[in-house]
């Protein structure tokens, strides 16, 4: 039992350092010898849990991706209260959170996306499973929205969710390109628009 507890924190501190250098430099250009020097291990500990880079990068996935984008935008929209108010928090509240750091590298699910999005079928399961629970999430509050009247019901509930997740991943991106939030205000302006535009 002590070993396993051994195992399965060396394990996430190797994730926790690949995402970081995934995140920082990108997928491909980053090695094993990268990830175990910061994480000050050997080459022999990576092998000892993982088969190879592809296992890792789909763990990181797995273990800080979806967990990132489950814990900041779909978990908030199942709190209770009127739906479109939660819909507008959730995402004007997740944009103004975002540090420094996180400004300038962007969303770590699209940097994977562009990145190897299409290099490898494993991994394009695994980012397009994020999509389709983070979509499916909005598509219930938007129902739901449409239930209590302050949604319009004639709208494509399937189609919002995907602009809100097309538009806010956007950003994130383009935020990368400048050194200041100008651009980041203007898009909440846009969505403040485009959500009023959905109101009953």
């Amino acid at each position: 039992m002590q070993q396993e507890l051994k195992s399965e924190i060396t394990k996430q501190h190797i994730v926790h350092e690949a995402f970081k250098l995934f995140y920082e430099n990108g997928f491909k250009s980053t090695s094993i010898n990268d990830v175990m020097k910061a994480a000050k291990m050997t080459k022999g500990a990576f092998y000892h849990h993982y088969k190879n880079k592809h296992q890792l990068g789909l763990e990181v996935i797995k273990l800080k991706i979806q967990k990132r984008v489950y814990d900041g935008m779909i978990l908030p929209l199942n709190e209770p209260g009127n739906a479109m108010e939660i819909l507008e928090s959730t995402f004007l509240n997740r944009i103004k959170s975002f540090p420094i750091y996180d400004k300038k590298h962007g969303c770590p699910m699209n940097n994977f996306i562009n990145e190897i999005g299409n290099y490898e079928n494993s991994y394009q399961l695994a980012l397009k499973n994020i999509v389709d629970k983070w979509k499916k999430a909005l598509v219930i509050i938007i129902e739901k929205g449409k239930n209590e009247n302050v949604i319009k019901k004639e709208i494509s509930s399937e189609a919002v969710a995907i602009y809100l997740i097309s538009a806010f991943e956007g950003i994130r991106g383009i935020r990368k390109l400048y050194d200041n939030d100008i651009i980041l205000d203007q898009y909440i302006a846009g969505l403040s628009l485009y959500l009023n535009q959905l109101k009953l």
